[in-house]
This record gives C-alpha cells, structure tokens and sequence, in this order.
C-alpha cells in the first residue's frame, strides 16, 4: 500500500459542512487505502488555485455554496483541467442529482450528508487514484 495520503479538497463557504464531511469520513474511509489529508477551501478562486496545483486528489463541492455553487465550480473544473481529478457535489436534496450530471461530477452526495453515502461514493473514486497491490 501506498505511504502517500490523499489529499481530498473540501469546498464550502459554511464551516459547519466542511466539518460535517472531515468528520464523516474521517482519517481513512477505507483500510485498503491511504490516509486522508484535507485542504479545506471557503472561496472559489483558491479550489481552483489547489485544483491547478495538481496536488488534489478529489475534490468534494458544496453545491448549496454561495456565491459560487459547487456544481458551477466542478464543471469549470472538468472543461478546464486536464484529467482533473474526481469531483463529488453535494446537493441540497436528491431531486437535483440531474444538476450534478450536467456539471460533470463523477458523483453526488445529498444534504444532509449521509456518512455512509459520502463514504461510499469517495472509496469508488479514491480506488482509481490509489495503485493495485498484490
């Protein structure tokens, strides 16, 4: 197993959501991964500003953020970046998952945060970034 953390981008410009995701995830989402490492962000320009660095593992938006929501954010993300690392949104509700597919984000988690969901969602995308042992 890799010694690297993964360094997961946690965008939302409510302190409360930042740490409603940290805590539901935790220090590592999976024993077969890495430990993770959280950047949090409260504004948009500074996620694009660690997206560009290239040092992102997985960003996780809120969409409910203002002024900037996290869906606008992941489809500048994903028209900009190339390989641009995986995107979760979290919507306000699960009637606008459509919302989350047009802003390409590889997937989307609903308010109130389901730690479970969350967790899962992240562990699928995590998988990718992380190389297979034997």
């Amino acid at each position: 197993m890799a010694d690297k953390n993964l360094r997961v981008l946690v965008f939302s410009d409510d302190l409360n959501t930042r740490q409603q995701v940290i805590l539901a995830l935790g220090r590592r989402v999976h024993p077969d991964l890495p430990e993770l490492e959280y950047v949090e962000v409260a504004t948009e320009p500074v996620v694009i500003q660690n997206m560009d660095s290239g040092h992102i593992d997985l960003a996780i938006l809120d969409g409910e953020a203002v002024p900037a929501g996290g869906m606008g954010i992941a489809k500048q993300l994903k028209d900009e970046i190339y390989q641009c690392p995986p995107v979760v949104v979290l919507t306000g509700r699960p009637q606008d998952a459509w919302l989350a597919t047009w802003s390409r984000a590889d997937a989307a988690v609903p308010h109130p945060i389901d730690p479970i969901q969350l967790a899962e969602a992240v562990t699928g995308l995590l998988r990718s970034r992380v190389p297979a042992t034997s």
